[in-house]
């Protein structure tokens, strides 16, 4: 007897922030990682009309969301309101969620979007930051679940 052959889990990833959330979507198969949107809050909340579309439309198996932790790895205001919204989305959505230092993925955001716009691919939104930094907060996580000799592999 053959068993079924499990789906491929599809994951979306959260850059949590005050006034934007930037969100990917990646492949676990692949470890296949992309820039999605960047959803505007709505009056001190998150646009979970948008958010829904978004579940539905892409029906992950897991979401991950970035822990902005402090330079030395402690907990601030903004860790709890990630912590909180990661809450909330296992809540709503009945999905499993999971955190992931997001320490400089911003930052990083940022410095790949200049080098692609000084390689002429013309200037970034800045609401691009948002998404890319989501997007490196995924593409961590499928790092974090490679083997130590998965990660000798890899270039």
């Amino acid at each position: 007897m053959t068993r079924p052959t499990p789906r491929p889990r599809t994951l979306l990833g959260f850059d949590y922030g005050l006034r934007r959330i930037g969100v990917a979507v990646g492949q676990e198969v692949t470890r296949s990682v992309a820039p999605l949107i960047t959803l505007s809050r709505k009056t001190d909340k998150p646009d979970w009309d948008a958010i829904t579309r978004l579940i539905a439309e892409w029906q992950p198996d897991l979401l991950i969301v970035g822990l902005p932790l402090t330079l030395e790895g402690e907990d601030q205001e903004m860790t709890r309101r990630a912590r909180r919204f990661g809450n909330q989305l296992k809540g709503r959505y009945n999905l499993p969620v999971e955190m992931v230092d997001e320490r400089l993925t911003s930052y990083e955001a940022e410095q790949l979007l200049e080098e692609r716009s000084h390689n002429g691919a013309g200037r970034s939104d800045p609401e691009d930051i948002d998404q890319v930094a989501a997007q490196l907060i995924l593409q961590s996580w499928f790092d974090q679940q490679l083997t130590p000799e998965q990660h000798e592999r890899t270039p």
